[in-house]
C-alpha cells in the first residue's frame, strides 16, 4: 500500500522536540542573514528520521515525495531526499544483471532530483542525497549503453544557487570512490574562487577524498593550486597528510 506525504508529515509532527528544534536551528544557521535563514525544524534527530524512511521506502510515489520536498519542515524535506536515495539504491543493477538494467528508472530518479535540487537548501540535505542519487546515476550506463553526460555537474557548479554548487562538488564523492578523479579536480578548480565557507569546505573535503586514494594526484594538484586556495579549503584537503606535509602546504 502506498504511503502519502500527509501520513509521513503527521508522523514527523508527532516526533518533534522543542529543545532539539532550538538546537538544530542554531546549528544549521537559520538566523537572519545566515545561510539557512528561514529554515524550519521540527526537532528530530537524523537516526529517527531514517526510521520513518525505512518504514516508508519504495512505497511513496513521486508526487508524494514532491510534496515532502516542498514542505516547510526541514525533516520532511530530508525524508523526501532519503526516499529518493532508497529509490536509486533499488534501481541499481544487482549481481549478474546487465549494467543497463533499470537504466530508465535511474534516469527518472536523477532527473526528478535535479528538478528539485534547490529544495536541498542546507548542507546536510545536499550531503546525504546527491552522492547516492546523482553520483550513483553517473556511474552506470544509460539504456543505450552510453554513460550519462557529466556536463550536468558543470551546469550546477555555474549556478548562482549555493546549494546547487555544493551538489556539483559533493556528487563527486561517488566518482572518487570509483577512482575517477578528473571531474572532482576540474570542479574544485572552478569553485576555488567561491566566496562561501560551505563551498570552501566541500572542495577541501573532496580533495582530501582524492588524496586518501591517490596521494600523488593530490600533491600534484596542491603544488599547482595551494597558493590560490582559501585556507579552509587547504586545511580540509591536507588533513590526512603527515605533519611535515601539512606544514609545507600551509606555509
Amino acid at each position: 500500500m502506498n504511503i502519502t506525504a500527509k501520513e509521513i508529515i503527521s508522523t514527523l509532527l508527532s516526533m518533534g522536540d522543542e529543545q532539539q528544534r532550538q538546537n538544530l536551528m542554531r546549528f544549521f544557521k537559520t538566523g537572519k542573514g545566515q545561510y539557512g535563514e528561514g529554515d524550519e525544524f521540527l526537532g528530530i534527530r537524523v537516526p529517527d528520521t531514517r526510521i520513518v524512511v525505512k518504514e516508508a521506502k519504495l512505497r511513496v510515489p513521486f508526487d508524494q515525495i514532491e510534496l515532502l520536498l516542498k514542505s516547510e519542515w526541514h525533516e520532511a524535506r530530508l525524508c523526501g531526499f532519503l526516499l529518493l536515495v532508497e529509490e536509486m539504491k533499488a534501481a541499481l543493477p544487482k549481481a549478474r544483471q546487465a549494467s543497463t538494467t533499470n537504466a530508465e528508472r535511474r534516469e527518472q530518479i536523477a532527473r526528478f532530483y535535479l528538478q528539485h535540487a534547490k529544495r536541498a537548501n542546507n548542507w546536510d540535505l545536499v550531503d546525504m542525497s546527491c552522492p547516492k542519487i546523482l553520483g550513483k546515476w553517473l556511474l552506470y550506463p544509460q539504456a543505450d549503453g552510453t554513460m550519462p553526460n557529466r556536463e550536468i555537474l558543470y551546469e550546477l557548479a555555474s549556478s548562482t544557487n549555493l546549494w546547487e554548487q555544493r551538489i556539483a562538488m559533493v556528487t563527486c564523492w561517488m566518482l572518487i570512490r570509483d577512482n575517477q578523479y578528473d571531474d572532482a579536480l576540474r570542479l574544485a578548480t572552478i569553485l576555488l574562487p567561491h566566496p562561501h565557507d560551505l563551498i570552501h569546505k566541500a572542495v577541501g573535503w573532496m580533495l582530501r577524498e582524492v588524496g586518501k586514494r591517490d596521494i600523488d594526484i593530490l600533491e600534484i594538484y596542491l603544488d599547482k593550486h595551494a597558493k590560490e586556495m582559501h585556507r579552509t579549503t587547504l586545511r580540509y584537503a591536507i588533513e590526512k597528510m603527515n605533519e611535515a606535509k601539512r606544514r609545507h602546504y600551509m606555509q
